[in-house]
């Protein structure tokens, strides 16, 4: 039998088929303004038996899949147990949401909180901002990464932030400086979220912004805590969601 997952996010959608246990295929696409045409774009050619969907648009999968559904945490609990056997304390930082997550011993929820009110201090608030810089966004984090000292930034509101940075620029500041001031100020707000809900242990670190070096890196000054990035941190909850359909959750 072979067990799909499909996570459909406000930014990516992506696919995990498991095998035996194993992951045999894993897929990801931009959502695109019709998600179903993402949705159809990475199932063509797909072979597996059960599908169950998470992820923002679940409910349009369930309604034209006719897949069951499960939640976005737990989703991400079970895929990011199954990648660490020790993991308790889960930060996930999306296109536009931040989840954090810890779970006991056994692997089971213990706590979560979510970020999903607008699009502060996700993908896409830092898209933004590499666009306000003239950077790509290979080129912001490598371009924080090597500033002397952060320009502090004041507003985390997308709108408002960008108006900031141009404002700054225009007063001379120091481009690379105000890129880690940027992602200074990502990382506080996210370790503010994962102290309330997993105040220790290893940080297993899920989505999208978990590719950006610097934002790592922050992350562990700022907790004092070591940080896990699994090989593809963007399919966590897409092999979680398959898990699920396969019945074979990790203790």
């Amino acid at each position: 039998m072979r067990y799909a997952g499909i996570d459909i996010g406000s930014r990516t959608v992506k696919l995990a088929v498991l095998e035996n246990g194993r992951l045999v295929l894993s897929r990801r696409t931009f959502t695109s303004p019709s998600p179903l045409e993402s949705v159809e774009d990475l199932l063509d050619g797909a072979v597996f038996d059960v599908i169950i969907a998470t992820g923002y648009g679940r409910h349009l999968a369930r309604e034209h899949l006719a897949c069951p559904v499960i939640s976005e945490i737990t989703a991400f609990a079970l895929g990011a147990r199954s990648v660490s056997e020790d993991c308790s304390a889960i930060l996930d930082i999306g296109g536009q949401d931040t989840k954090a997550i810890s779970l006991d011993p056994a692997g089971q929820l213990c706590k979560f909180e979510m970020n999903d009110r607008c699009a502060a201090g996700t993908g896409r608030f830092l898209e933004v901002m590499a666009t306000a810089l003239g950077f790509t966004p290979e080129e912001f984090a490598a371009a924080a990464l090597s500033a002397e000292q952060g320009v502090k930034i004041n507003s985390m509101c997308t709108v408002f932030a960008e108006s900031e940075v141009i404002s700054l620029l225009s007063r001379g500041a120091d481009r690379n400086g105000v890129a880690l001031g940027i992602h200074r100020a990502i990382v506080s707000r996210s370790a503010g979220l994962l102290k309330r809900v997993a105040p220790s242990g290893k940080i297993f670190f899920a989505g999208g912004v978990a590719l950006n070096g610097c934002v790592r890196a922050l992350l562990e000054e700022e907790t004092g805590r070591p940080v896990f990035v699994p090989p593809d941190p963007q399919i966590v909850g897409a092999i979680g969601a398959a898990l699920s359909a396969s019945g074979k959750c990790p203790a």
